[in-house]
């Protein structure tokens, strides 16, 4: 039984009867059997009814929003995520004709040899709940797009997202056993891993997930991406624009109670302006209003889970108690309490600090001063993590030439907290393997498949 707790008062919102693995293993034979059929049709009809389904996900979208705040606390205010869930998906629409083109080596009289891309088979796609739609669709679309079958197993604390997004693919021609919404507890998916049971398993989510999925797979050679943990940097260089920096930064920390795959959880800044920055960022997240997210006012919701408040609680005050600032006073935040997490910036921290150093997932944020570049490169990178990274300069070589020395899957310059469909997705360190979207993600569920044919 998976039983999804709303953040917003502890109430159960839903629950689903998980498969057992006799019902699991047939789910798993019916995609099998449906996916040639599927792949069998033209690229451009695979394209249509994908897209079809992604426009009646957009078409139930008001429904959706409050089943998201009920699920697991972003606030209705935000409008839910359907910009990125489509941007994402046409993106991928609109490349794949190229992306899965053949390879054309030789076409003569004598040969005719060629690299073809043919997909998987069945894409498990193991999705997380932070934000449940745009995650699952990285996937998802291009799967589909490239002929694979796809089985959806979602979060636990979002279980009507795989429901509306199979509601909308069924709808719009994609064949119920080509997409499959199914619910599956941790067991039974790491024994149909092990069994084979897939040709390419995505998972976004924890470190030990993570480790659990390639500790199923070990040894069947399946495929696998993995998108994990993140302690993601920013660092404002001293040409940078400061109102800019500590507006986007602020709200890269703390947009979704800090719950973003991407946030920013530690900041750099050039000691000369370290106090305005400071300064700046601690009234912008003293506008905030904590609350309830179906309160349209409300600009901070819960976080999905107390467990995950309390962890960030522990966090703070671990730093607090070994010497560094809370810049933001308790009194201005008295609905914080269980999974209700009031926002932070902290200051004096040191990379000696959980805080600085593991993952919060939370709306908290330290903040440090650096004399120069070669200071916070050496900072950037002492970390675990390497997901996103964001530098703030007006010097677009000097981003570049900063960039070059970070380890970590992609750099922003003067941005931070956004996916770009055109780039490959990716991590490093304990972050991850693999990389989805973009050409890239397209090479990532397909294999090459050479034909070298003499003509007689």
């Amino acid at each position: 039984m998976i039983t999804c707790t709303s953040p917003i008062d502890g109430s159960v919102y839903a629950t689903r009867e998980t498969l057992s693995m006799p019902d699991a293993k047939a789910a798993v034979a019916s995609a099998k059997s449906a996916q040639a059929a599927w792949a069998a049709l033209p690229l451009a009809d695979r394209i249509a009814r994908v897209m079809d389904g992604v426009a009646k996900v957009g078409e139930i979208n008001d429904e959706i929003v409050p089943e998201i705040a009920h699920q697991m606390g972003r606030p209705i205010r935000y409008g839910g995520e359907f910009g990125g869930f489509n941007e994402r998906a046409s993106y991928m629409a609109d490349i794949a004709q190229d992306a899965l083109a053949d390879i054309e080596i030789e076409d003569s009289a004598a040969f005719r040899r060629v690299i073809k891309r043919v997909p998987h088979g069945v894409v498990l796609v193991i999705a997380p709940w932070n934000y449940p739609y745009m995650t699952a669709i990285n996937t998802v679309a291009p799967a589909l797009i490239a002929g694979n079958a796809v089985m959806l197993k979602h979060a636990s604390q979002t279980p009507l997202v795989g429901e509306r997004m199979a509601q909308a693919f069924h709808a719009a021609g994609v064949p119920a056993d080509v997409f499959q919404n199914v619910f599956l507890d941790h067991q039974t998916t790491s024994d149909l891993i092990a069994a084979k049971s897939f040709g390419f398993v995505n998972f976004t989510g924890s470190v030990g997930g993570g480790k659990s999925i390639e500790q199923a797979a070990a040894g069947t050679f399946t495929g696998i991406g993995l998108e994990l943990g993140g302690k993601d940097p920013g660092y404002v260089c001293d040409d940078a624009d400061i109102d800019a920096a500590v507006d986007t930064l602020i709200d890269g920390a703390m947009f979704n109670a800090g719950q973003c795959c991407c946030g920013i959880e530690r900041i750099y800044v050039a000691e000369q302006h370290f106090d305005t920055f400071v300064k700046k960022a601690v009234a912008i997240v003293n506008g905030y209003k904590l609350g309830n997210p179906l309160d349209p006012e409300t600009t901070l919701g819960p976080m999905a889970q107390a467990r995950f408040a309390d962890e960030v609680r522990a966090q703070t005050a671990e730093a607090v108690a070994a010497g560094a600032t809370a810049h933001v006073d308790p009194a201005d935040f008295p609905q914080d309490g269980g999974a209700y997490l009031m926002p932070q910036i902290l200051t004096g921290v040191t990379h000696d600090m959980r805080v600085m150093r593991e993952e919060s997932f939370g709306p908290v944020v330290g903040i440090m001063p650096v004399k120069d570049d070669a200071e916070a490169i050496k900072l950037m990178n002492d970390s675990d993590f390497g997901l996103t990274a964001s530098v703030w300069t007006r010097d677009t070589a000097r981003a570049e030439a900063i960039a070059d020395q970070i380890e970590t899957g992609t750099v922003f310059q003067n941005r931070a907290d956004y996916l770009d469909p055109g780039l490959c997705w990716t991590g490093c360190k304990d972050t991850g393997r693999g990389g989805g979207l973009s050409v890239i993600g397209y090479h990532n569920l397909t294999r090459p498949k050479s034909y070298h044919l003499k003509k007689a």
